[in-house]
């Protein structure tokens, strides 16, 4: 049996500018039995400062190339806390005598990163979110044939319950009556998860978005307020 641990060590300061306010500076570690998927990132108020590429050996910076000082010698240090991190989980599980481990199923949804137009480039995200432990797999289909060129598949990432998300995107030219699916395989599932994207179904937002665009510049001639409200809630208008 698999097991995982989850480490998130608080490195966090407070900055007293014109009046206080907390940063929290946070790196998250995660290791497996199996020692598949190792986790160690910084991240700062949630956002991610950079992560080692356990399998290129290297330290990838999210921030800018000024920043190369925070990562000196970082990867170093996370192969040793790594050795730690599955240290610390053998122990564990013989203490505890090879408990069951606990199992978040994942929830999924797919939306199209761009407004849609038929016949135009898009780009599908299966966005995977909650689940424990990592990682999951992903696969995409057109038209009940599997899809591999085009998908992409990140790094999970913490949340901060201690479950993860994941993502994974296709690059589509969606069609009339095209049919695309996700489907997301995990431990905590009984059987895959499958959802369902088709451009038709984008129709009646867009429609929604059109109204409120319409509405919207036709009150903003009767009154200001009202007017902005709708133009805003039809953020499409052009």
């Amino acid at each position: 049996m698999n097991h995982s641990i989850f480490t998130a060590v608080l490195l966090g300061a407070v900055y007293v500018l014109a009046k206080v306010e907390a940063h929290i500076n946070i790196a998250v570690r995660a290791c497996q039995t199996n020692d598949t998927a190792p986790e160690d990132e910084v991240q700062l108020d949630g956002d991610e400062m950079f992560y080692v590429d356990f399998k290129n050996k290297e330290v990838i910076l999210s921030l800018p190339d000024f920043a190369d000082k925070f990562t000196e010698s970082w990867y170093e240090s996370a192969q040793a806390n790594h050795a730690i991190c599955l240290n610390n989980l053998d122990v564990s599980v013989k203490s505890e005598n090879d408990p069951p481990e606990a199992i978040d199923p994942p929830e999924s949804t797919v939306y199209a990163m761009e407004e849609l137009e038929l016949g135009k480039k898009n780009i599908l995200i299966c966005f995977v979110n909650n689940f424990y432990p990592a990682p999951v797999k992903v696969k995409w289909t057109k038209n009940n044939a599997e899809v591999k060129d085009g998908v992409t598949l990140s790094r999970y990432y913490p949340n901060p319950d201690f479950t993860f998300q994941q993502f994974s995107t296709l690059s589509i030219t969606p069609e009339e009556g095209d049919v695309y699916s996700c489907t997301v395989e995990h431990k905590g599932l009984q059987y895959p998860l499958t959802k369902i994207w088709e451009p038709e179904a984008n129709t009646e937002s867009d429609m929604g978005a059109t109204v409120f665009c319409g509405i919207g510049l036709t009150l903003g001639l009767l009154g200001v307020g009202v007017g902005t409200f709708f133009l805003i809630k039809g953020n499409n208008c052009n």
